[in-house]
């Protein structure tokens, strides 16, 4: 392996589609929803925390820690696949960009990013086709998550959405965003070769040529583990996808999203 990349994205934005574009180039491993960044924030408490550490120098210490977690995540890579190139695929890449910073200097880290109002809309379409199962959202005696709004508003304020805006904004808050790639859904959805271009060049490699019209499916994922909103199955084709937001929320809960998250849409430019 050459060169380890990151990709950090937001929820039902279309991370495991650029993730299989991509993965049309021979030179590219990438990966599902990974837990590499979990095996090294779990080294970092144990280093943290335990007392043989704590008792050597620290300089010392501090220098072979991270040296441990550089040669940790290539090696992980190194045993998977011979590819000149890894993207490695976590939410939570972005939030932690110093620590990576820390062992993986300047690292390059791609955003897929979605109006909220889309992101909301998908989640509760997801909800809505999977009423065989109990989402454990609605709870009709204490009037919890009964109607779309209230939803909405258990998504905002919990995983995996909450989470990730929230993230998101820390990420702008430190202007960490200045030092990453954003991809809009819908600008990939509707223009895939300039903005594959667009990631290219932030990578620092030479252009290849996608098939937008016939992505196979190459990155496999247990939806089962994430229960009804785990949905990391592509269509083929790359194509723009309906604005259906004001239809599945209502245009009272659609405008809520929008004035709640007013930050997003004025850093990414969303009208």
């Amino acid at each position: 392996m050459e060169k380890l990349f990151f990709q950090s994205s937001l929820p039902r934005a279309g991370s495991t589609l650029l993730q299989n574009i991509m993965g049309q180039n021979p030179d590219f491993y990438v990966t599902p929803t990974s837990g590499v960044l979990e095996l090294v924030y779990a080294a970092r408490t144990n280093y943290s925390d335990s007392p043989e550490f704590k008792a050597q120098d620290a300089d010392t210490m501090k220098k072979a820690f991270l040296s441990f977690c550089s040669g940790g995540v290539y090696n992980f890579f190194e045993a998977i696949t011979d590819k000149k190139y890894v993207i490695d695929k976590s939410r939570g890449w972005g939030v932690h960009y110093n620590f990576l910073n820390s062992f993986h200097p300047d690292p390059k880290i791609i955003c897929m990013i979605r109006d909220p109002r889309a992101i909301m809309a998908s989640m509760e379409k997801n909800f809505r086709k999977n009423q065989h199962q109990d989402s454990g959202l609605v709870n009709h005696a204490e009037m919890t998550g009964t109607t779309t709004e209230k939803r909405v508003d258990i998504w905002v304020g919990s995983q995996p959405v909450g989470l990730a805006m929230e993230r998101l904004y820390q990420i702008v808050k430190e202007s960490i965003n200045e030092k990453m790639l954003f991809i809009k859904f819908e600008n990939l959805t509707q223009n895939p070769q300039k903005e594959i271009e667009k990631v290219y060049n932030f990578l620092e490699l030479p252009q290849f040529k996608h098939d937008f019209n016939n992505v196979e499916q190459i990155t496999q994922e247990d939806d089962q583990v994430y229960g009804m909103y785990g949905d990391h199955t592509i269509k083929s084709k790359v194509e723009p996808v309906k604005k259906d937001y004001n239809q599945v929320l209502g245009t009272q809960a659609a405008n809520w999203v929008k004035n709640n998250y007013k930050w997003f849409y004025d850093t990414f430019k969303y009208y």
